[in-house]
């Protein structure tokens, strides 16, 4: 089974995800008045600086398709369709996501790609790798880029930025056939091109986490990342809880692009 190329979702070998699949994860602290509003939220993907949105497929089918045909985008950034998510009430609880939208229903929202969470190290990290596995079957086979979203979690991880944890996460994205996939950054660039290298043909995109301290932090990560070998970043947060949101993007694809 063949992977499927990811230049719809990269700019000079590079890609910037806009991500915006936590009102699902985390409910709507996440948002000011701004943030909350998807149609604002799009229009920042839709900016020149982001290769790729990512969703759940409420979300793209209000914002992203035109209204009554959500197959007909009004947007020109590609879009990412989210298949799983799980909410914040279960705190302490070995994590658990499983599947709320079919490859079908991506594809009819006008999604070039799909993505899925794995908790490695989950008790219920068999559940998810199963139905990872189909997804990726009839992604792969309809002709859909496939991102694994490889999360150490569960009482079995002690810290999720461990190097040897994500370098194992990220190999078992190469493992199950994804196209790319999105982890956490160890925090140096040694460590990081070693998580790369081990992830082969699997390309890495690095989360952006919760908002940091500084802007600056922010870009030296940028550039750590790509230093590494990433071939860029999924980011929200750091984007939409700006002041300046283009100003950020900006800045960001000066390092990721060139």
């Amino acid at each position: 089974m063949k992977t499927h190329s990811l230049d719809p979702i990269l700019r000079n070998g590079r890609g910037i995800l806009l991500a915006y699949d936590h009102g699902f994860e985390h409910g709507p602290v996440e948002f000011d008045e701004r943030s909350a509003d998807p149609a604002w939220i799009m229009e920042i993907a839709d900016s020149g600086y982001f290769t790729g949105v990512v969703c759940q497929k409420g979300v793209a089918a209000h914002y992203y398709g035109s209204a009554g045909s959500p197959q007909v985008a009004k947007h020109k950034v590609p879009l990412i369709v989210k298949l799983n998510g799980k909410t914040g009430f279960h705190a302490g609880e070995e994590p658990v996501s499983v599947q709320n939208c079919t490859v079908s229903e991506a594809i009819e929202l006008g999604a070039v790609g799909v993505g899925y969470t794995i908790y490695v190290g989950s008790e219920h990290e068999n559940e998810m790798i199963a139905e990872f596995s189909e997804i990726e079957r009839e992604a792969h086979e309809k002709g859909l880029i496939v991102i694994g979203w490889m999360y150490p979690r569960g009482k079995h991880i002690k810290l999720d930025t461990d190097p040897e944890i994500l370098a194992y996460a990220a190999r078992l994205g190469l493992e199950l056939n994804a196209d790319a996939v999105k982890i956490k950054y160890t925090g140096d660039v040694e460590s990081f091109t070693r998580v790369v290298q081990v992830a082969g043909d699997t390309k890495v995109f690095v989360v952006g986490g919760p908002k940091t301290e500084s802007a600056d932090e922010l870009y030296k990560t940028a550039q750590e990342v790509i230093s590494a070998g990433a071939v860029g970043l999924a980011i929200g947060r750091n984007v939409w809880q700006a002041e300046k949101p283009l100003e950020v993007a900006e800045k960001l694809a000066k390092i990721v692009y060139t």
